[in-house]
């Protein structure tokens, strides 16, 4: 479990000043006074001046993390006041992280003694509330995907002179054992110096606590005396309250020490036999996770995808994993290697037993895989499969031993079976229930709901691995949480006559340091003790335990303390049920998925729980004129969180800086031009887009990068339609594009039919037709087949094409190219063309929004490049996530050709050839 808390102090732009972002890559703060703009600059934009935080006189005074652990689960409560001491209004912004694993429960604020609190509803009942605030221009969406782990939270109101807000957010989650631990993990980032801070953790373990460690990333020699800890038997309670004075970074500065995590990490006491069962308030939970058992041998085949998109730094990380993960093989299991592309290659016909040499056989293997190919991910599972069948049946395999296997890619299906539903099939239907599948998901290109549907579906789970330089950390982390299993096919039995609605309670594993959880609703409430019984396999025997489990009165166990929340048993089994209803509504049977999705919303909606099925409405207070405002806070699914990080150009690159600590993503602008052509600009920092179209005829080129400095030029050719369409609008669409790169001597031709490199007086072409992958000594070419292009330049710019494919009978449409610009850092600052002109960012000012021509797409008043502009808000379509179809983008639209946002006029940037460089 973690959390972030942050409060930062924004200026309304229509008060005395604005507290705004200079830039949407750097993510500055800054405050200007409307009296130091120029006065050559009246009418336009003001220039943005830096000023200390002090002057917005907007002071945090409080902030404070409560969180409350018993037997697991966690219930946290992030309070913060930030007091308003202007004589103005002022915006005042309350960001917190938590984990994708909670479930947001509360949301509050208290301004001038008026509270104002969320509602969780039925998620398509907040939806129009959600699409008409965007529509006028609001940031609607109160939560996004923030990392790897965590969701951010964040909501923003208009304080009165001199008044205070309270905000107040409480989540709930089960804390899972891993690797033989708890965690609670707090990400605290205030951003300026607090008055009164305070971390307070209490843990109730009924079970006895065997140790509890609290450390935090922030703690220099002068604050680690500041964090108390106090453990007894069965609890802990630690805090950490620094003073004003302790949290600043240097004598008289204004910079805060506090930034980074809070970890607390701790685990029970456990002895052999039933576990832990806790029986209060009419429900019961049931923790099950004996010590001491002897593991159970595993025959695991790793499956390894090759194909030409691992290409790089993926295919170097998964070698380095397998090559640590093989020595950790204990010597009576069986392993087995098969990679594919295309092709399907096994290192051997039969599994082999991990012996010294064979282990060293197998590594010398792993060192000879490369990429190349498409991606045959149905014949590679059945040859995995099949092999695991055939050893079982010729007695090869110890028999008191699990089967399993471990599929390892990063994209999606193209060769040999490409249907998803049908590869799910034919790999239920080939397990039939008797091996596990485990997929780990590498990188954003993969389809990671094909991946966790089908591993729910075969006893396992899917685990998405991050394209970072920590990727081989995180093949080796997954490895090890599942290479010990401890028993299988593991049942927990309770009396039908007194328990019902009972979770999840036959397991087909239990590995290592994690935990079983089961709980349920007991049917009569004066119910003493009932009796439970634990079957499964283990190594030698059968494991069979049984015995009675009592009622737990908390009053007399914790006599002094006044307990958070004592109906936590029936909230952890609700928290509980919902989950696994979530899972059954997407990897359980047709005819039991609407049952599970109509329960778990009746849930969620019972025990105000914000999941994938519900929101929580949040109503703003008005300001002045303004009626009140709805925002909208989800619960985002992990496909959700996925198309979120595409979002921004790393979602293409084969590598992610090393630098993002702590699972957070540093969002980038993404620059394109697609369909009939508009061009966007979006701007994750800024949670907006620009976006303009431009209109010539069919056969103009028009130049869209130019960077002399670096020699990169990219120009693009527009087509029109077939003929004129009935309606006598032509639409048109850049067909070709031709990239150059002076210095490395490197000229590339993308059209709708085939893709030429040309280097050295040598040519090279490939068809859309083909997934292909082309390494050079100055480009790396990865073509997915009649989908994208990918061209890397060396130590340069990365471009993505997309191929967007029309029925080739259409009577008017034709085939065309979608361009996207990678890591546009790496060219120069005197960059320019249509779109590379913004690719260092772009400063403007929104403000004075009004009805415009359509409900939905409201006018306002823009200040760009010292032009003042009338846009419109709109949407353009984002092809990345989704090729057919496309996801709507919502922008400022400039008209007239972008004028006032390009600089000079349209006609400037036509080129007469599509490899001009002047």
């Amino acid at each position: 479990m973690s959390g972030l808390l942050g409060i930062r102090p924004l200026l309304l732009l229509w008060g005395c000043g604005c507290l705004w972002l200079t830039s949407p890559t750097s993510g500055t703060l800054v405050i200007f006074e409307d009296t130091e703009a120029p006065e050559e600059m009246s009418g336009a934009p003001k220039l943005l001046q830096k000023r200390s935080t002090n002057e917005a006189m907007v002071e945090v005074h409080s902030v404070t993390v409560d969180c409350t652990v018993t037997s697991r689960f966690a219930h946290t409560v992030m309070t913060s006041v930030a007091l308003n001491k202007a004589n103005t209004s002022k915006e005042i912004f309350f960001e917190v992280e938590l984990p994708k694993s909670a479930f947001i429960t509360n949301f509050s604020m208290e301004i001038e003694e008026k509270v104002y609190v969320g509602v969780v509803k039925e998620k398509e009942k907040a939806k129009k509330q959600y699409q008409k605030a965007v529509s006028s221009g609001q940031t609607a969406g109160l939560v996004k995907a923030s990392g790897r782990k965590m969701e951010k939270f964040s909501v923003s109101v208009s304080i009165a002179a001199e008044s205070n807000v309270t905000f107040v957010l409480t989540y709930e989650e089960l804390l899972q054992r891993k690797l033989g631990q708890y965690e609670i993990l707090i990400r605290v980032k205030p951003k300026s110096l607090v008055q009164q801070f305070q971390i307070l953790t209490n843990i109730y373990e009924p079970q006895g606590l065997s140790y509890v460690d609290a450390h935090a990333t922030f703690l220099s020699n002068e604050l680690l005396p500041l964090v108390e800890k106090t453990v007894s038997d069965k609890k802990a309670k630690i805090s950490f309250s620094p003073t004003l004075e302790q949290q600043r970074k240097c004598p008289g500065c204004d910079g805060t020490l506090i930034d980074g995590d809070f970890i607390v990490k701790y685990d029970v006491n456990r002895q052999q036999g039933l576990g832990e069962i806790q029986i209060v308030n009419g429900h019961f939970v049931h923790f099950f996770a004996p010590p001491d058992l002897p593991r159970v041998p595993k025959n695991v085949v790793f499956v390894i995808d090759r194909s030409g998109s691992m290409s790089g730094r993926k295919m170097e990380q998964t070698r380095e994993a397998l090559l640590k993960i093989l020595p950790d093989l204990h010597e009576e299991d069986y392993f087995a290697l098969i990679q594919f592309d295309t092709r399907i290659l096994s290192w051997k016909e039969s599994l082999t037993k991990a012996t010294k040499e064979n282990v060293a056989e197998g590594m010398d293997y792993v060192k000879t895989i490369t990429d190349l190919g498409g991606t045959d991910i149905n014949s590679a599972m059945l040859r995995a499969i099949n092999m695991l069948i055939k050893d079982r049946q010729g007695n090869l395999l110890p028999e008191r031993s699990i089967d399993m296997i471990i599929l390892l890619t990063d994209g999606m299906p193209n060769s040999g079976e490409s249907r998803v539903p049908t590869i799910q099939e034919n790999v239920r239907s080939a397990i039939g229930g008797n091996m596990s599948l485990f997929c780990l998901g590498f990188g954003n290109d993969v389809d990671y709901n094909f991946l966790d549907v089908m591993s729910k579906q075969n006893k396992g789970l899917a685990r998405r691995i991050f394209e970072a330089s920590d990727a081989a950390l995180q093949l080796q982390g997954f490895y090890d949480e599942v290479s010990n299993p401890l028993l299988l096919e593991i049942d927990l039995q309770y009396p039908d006559n007194a328990v019902d609605y009972v979770t999840t309670s036959h397991f087909p594993q239990l590995f290592n340091g994690s935990e079983i959880v089961v709980a349920g609703r007991l049917m009569d409430n004066e119910l003493d003790n009932f009796l439970v019984e634990v079957v499964g396999q283990g190594f030698e025997e059968k494991f069979n335990v049984q015995g009675q489990a009592t009622v737990v009165d908390w009053n007399v166990m914790y006599p002094d303390e006044s307990y958070i929340f004592g109906d936590f048993t029936e909230r952890l089994w609700a928290y509980l049920t919902i989950q696994q209803l979530l899972q059954k509504s997407e990897s359980g049977p047709s005819d039991e998925k609407a049952n599970a999705t109509a329960k778990a919303l009746e849930m969620s909606l019972q025990y105000s729980f914000v999941t994938p099925l519900t929101s929580m409405v949040v109503t703003k207070p008005e300001e002045g004129d303004e009626p009140d405002s709805s925002f909208i806070a989800d619960k985002l699914t992990e496909e959700q969180r996925q198309q979120a990080e595409r979002s921004t150009p790393m979602a293409f690159a084969t590598a992610v800086s090393a630098s993002r600590l702590y699972g957070q993503t540093m969002p980038s602008p993404v620059y394109l031009v697609d369909g009939d052509p508009h061009f966007v600009i979006e701007l994750p920092e800024r949670n907006d887009s620009l976006c303009f179209n431009i209109n010539n005829g069919p056969g103009t080129i028009l130049n869209l990068v130019r960077d002399p400095e670096t020699g990169v030029f990219v120009n693009g050719q527009i087509i029109g339609d077939k003929k004129i369409p009935p309606n006598g609008k032509i639409n048109t669409y850049f067909w070709r594009f031709g990239i150059i790169h002076q210095t490395l001597g490197v000229r590339l031709q993308v059209t709708t039919q085939y893709i030429s490199v040309l280097q050295d007086g040598k040519e090279v072409k490939l068809l859309w037709a083909d997934t292909a992958s082309l390494k050079g000594p100055n480009v790396d070419i990865h073509v997915t087949k009649d989908r994208s292009l990918t061209v890397t330049l060396k130590g340069s710019v990365k471009f993505v094409i997309l191929l967007h494919k029309v029925w080739k009978n259409h009577p008017y449409h034709r085939d065309y190219l979608g361009f996207y610009t990678l890591d546009t850092h790496l060219l120069s600052p005197s960059v320019h063309g249509l779109l590379g002109q913004f690719y260092h960012g772009i400063e403007y000012e929104v403000t004075g929004l009004r009805p415009g021509e359509s409900p939905e797409k409201p006018d306002a008043t823009m200040f760009a490049k010292g032009q003042e502009l009338s846009v419109t808000r709109g949407w353009q379509r984002d092809f990345r996530r989704d090729i057919k179809n496309g996801e709507n983008v919502p922008c400022w639209f400039i008209h007239n050709n972008g004028s006032g946002l390009i600089d000079g006029v349209a006609t400037d940037y036509i080129v007469s050839g599509l490899f001009k460089t002047v």
